[in-house]
């Protein structure tokens, strides 16, 4: 199953500009997905980060992985609707730069859900290369 942009947004709250996930081209509702950020030099966090060397800042590489997951678990029919929560990162290690022009692949496995609660690992990952990784804790309400 593949999303667009307009079907993200039925599924999960976040909107521009914190909104980190542009399409998704495979989606196993509670069990994994991969989606794309394509990172361009309008993001406004590069205004900041750095000027004259724009750097997609780690934690919104996590973040993009934790709102895939979320896409994952707020699929599932039980979560339909909820707000997904960061309950922890755990693991997180950074591996490279992520620019403008870059094209951010994200995947997740959510490897146990129980109640309210998922645990997920995410990889971000530019041309091939892993970029990001963590152990992602969910908390859906």
């Amino acid at each position: 199953m593949s999303l667009d942009i307009k079907q993200i947004m039925e599924i999960i709250p976040h909107r521009y500009p914190m909104l980190l996930v542009d399409r998704v081209d495979e989606l196993e509702p509670g069990v994994r997905a991969v989606g794309f950020k394509n990172v361009t030099m309008n993001e406004p966090f590069f205004q900041g980060h750095f000027p004259g060397n724009p750097i997609m800042p780690g934690v919104l590489q996590v973040e993009a992985m934790a709102q895939l997951g979320a896409i994952a678990l707020l699929s599932m029919e039980q979560f339909k609707g909820k707000t997904p929560l960061f309950g922890g990162i755990k693991a997180a290690k950074f591996r490279g730069m992520v620019v403008p022009g870059d094209i951010l692949k994200l995947e997740i496995n959510i490897v146990k859900i129980k109640g309210i609660a998922g645990i997920g690992k995410g990889i971000a990952s530019v041309n091939g290369k892993k970029v990001a990784e963590a152990e992602l804790t969910f908390m859906i309400i």
